[in-house]
């Protein structure tokens, strides 16, 4: 019986124990943070991711272009990309554009590659036929002449479509950007943003954000700006967007220096990051960057950039945007590859 009573009694005072670890108190060292987007998902500690958004290569595949690693071999570019230190792909999805390029098929095609070599995975959505970015958020073709209500539909709709796509084919999606450098919103002139007028914006936003989470509940949801280097542009978007109920997990920042600015930029992008996190609450990541592929400061600036966001514990990644594009395929110069198709130095800081 003294057996019993004290096995009973050391069981109870272990689940005494438990119970004080796990409930947690207000009073945690400290103040509350500024309240966040609606970020409510629990999710696993991992590494800083560092990616490639490679969302032109079977583009480039299609027109004969090859791969090859620093002594001159031919490599699959996510294989070669994974050999580098690279754990992680971005891939866009436009609505329906005319040559296919970046449709819900060709994304899938890519996204199997990636969870084949064991790669972690965001989806950028840009609800456009074609590019969006600061300078234009174009309703697709199929959308024109929709009211807010009818566009918010077609942001679920889509998202969802999409999503589920990926999901019925076994592939794992970390996290979904709900828009591509919406940083005057999307979708205009009905969810544009300006001055103190947010509304159109964020029901868009949130209807994709739930679409998302309907599908990938513990998938990060991104608002991605650009210019992440200028914080008074930032916050003025999130002020706005917290102010009208915008629901988000993580914010999301590009990052384009010269070489004239590089250490400036680098310097103001990571202070951001930190700030933007204390103020929100949020988590933060560098979804995009890049430099020139023959500058001599690439390597510098993305090492400093890695290094700078392994530093921030809200930071959870980094991408390189399309380093895989030849230099000056498409008018793009700031891809991480030579003429031979090698990978430039810019690339070592991934490795690190």
């Amino acid at each position: 019986m003294k057996k019993h009573l004290t096995a009973a009694l050391f069981a109870f005072m272990s689940m005494v124990v438990s119970l004080s670890a796990c409930g947690g108190s207000d009073d945690d060292n400290g103040a509350k943070p500024e309240g966040g987007g609606g970020n409510t998902t629990e999710t696993v500690e991992r590494t800083l991711a560092k990616g490639a958004d490679v969302s032109w290569l079977t583009q480039l595949e299609q027109e004969g272009k090859t791969f090859c690693n620093a002594k001159g071999e031919k490599k699959e570019c996510m294989q070669l990309l994974k050999d580098l230190g690279c754990d992680a792909i971005r891939l866009r999805v436009w609505v329906n554009p005319s040559d296919g390029w970046c449709g819900k098929d060709d994304v899938l095609a890519k996204a199997r590659r990636a969870q084949a070599l064991g790669m972690r995975l965001m989806i950028d959505f840009h609800y456009s036929d074609s590019w969006a970015d600061p300078g234009k958020q174009n309703v697709p073709e199929s959308w024109h002449g929709y009211t807010l209500g009818q566009l918010q539909k077609a942001v679920a709709e889509h998202t969802s479509d999409v999503l589920s796509t990926l999901k019925a084919n076994g592939i794992d999606v970390e996290w979904v950007q709900i828009g591509n450098e919406t940083s005057s919103g999307m979708l205009w002139p009905l969810g544009q943003a300006q001055g103190s007028q947010f509304a159109g914006y964020v029901s868009l936003n949130n209807a994709g954000y739930d679409a998302a989470k309907s599908v990938y509940p513990d998938a990060l949801c991104v608002i991605h700006l650009d210019r992440g280097q200028e914080l008074a542009h930032c916050t003025w978007m999130f002020d706005g967007m917290r102010a009208g109920g915008a629901k988000w997990d993580v914010i999301g920042l590009s990052l384009y220096p010269s070489d004239s600015d590089w250490q400036d930029c680098a310097r103001l992008c990571l202070d951001n990051m930190q700030t933007l996190a204390r103020r929100y609450g949020t988590k933060v990541m560098l979804c995009e960057t890049g430099m020139p592929w023959d500058s001599p400061n690439a390597s510098a600036m993305l090492k400093r950039m890695v290094d700078g966001c392994k530093s921030i514990d809200d930071c959870l990644g980094i991408f390189y945007w399309e380093p895989e594009c030849p230099p000056g395929w498409n008018g793009y110069t700031l891809g991480a590859f030579d003429n031979e198709g090698k990978p430039t130095a810019a690339l070592d800081a991934f490795a690190r």
